[in-house]
């Protein structure tokens, strides 16, 4: 899947500057995306069961796995959003997470969140294949 269709043009604010929740909020919306469409192109059935096999890779531990396992291979620019995200403060954490995992599954989304705002489409195809394929691996 290719999101470089659909990344906004003329932002008035450099990527730098959102808090990191911010990013993670749009960074959790494009890997949404991105986990269906691959989902849906694996096999064409029942909504109830694409919806269950995608929670499978976007919920907090399942990204966390994929964050921690990432973490090496991000360039400077990568490990400071990413950071930003793993260290920023949110007023909640879901019920069904853990913590930690609820932090690094919010670096990771920052992550994308980062590199979707940047227009670093290549790259954050790439980054967003990897953590799939993470997921997949450790499941």
């Amino acid at each position: 899947m290719n999101i470089s269709e659909i990344v906004p043009e003329g932002l008035s604010v450099s990527p730098r500057e959102y808090s990191p929740l911010a990013l993670a909020f749009i960074g959790d919306a494009v890997y949404e995306v991105y986990v269906r469409a691959r989902i849906l192109a694996e096999a064409n059935t029942s909504a109830n069961a694409l919806h269950k096999k995608a929670i499978g890779y976007v919920k907090a531990g399942a990204q966390a796995v994929a964050a921690k396992r990432m973490m090496e291979t991000l360039s400077d620019d990568e490990l400071a959003a990413f950071k930003r995200g793993r260290n920023a403060k949110s007023a909640t954490v879901p019920k069904n997470a853990d913590v930690t995992d609820y932090r690094y599954a919010t670096a990771l989304e920052a992550l994308f969140g980062y590199l979707y705002l940047s227009g670093e489409t290549e790259l954050l195809n790439k980054r967003m294949q990897e953590a799939f394929e993470l997921t997949v691996k450790q499941s």
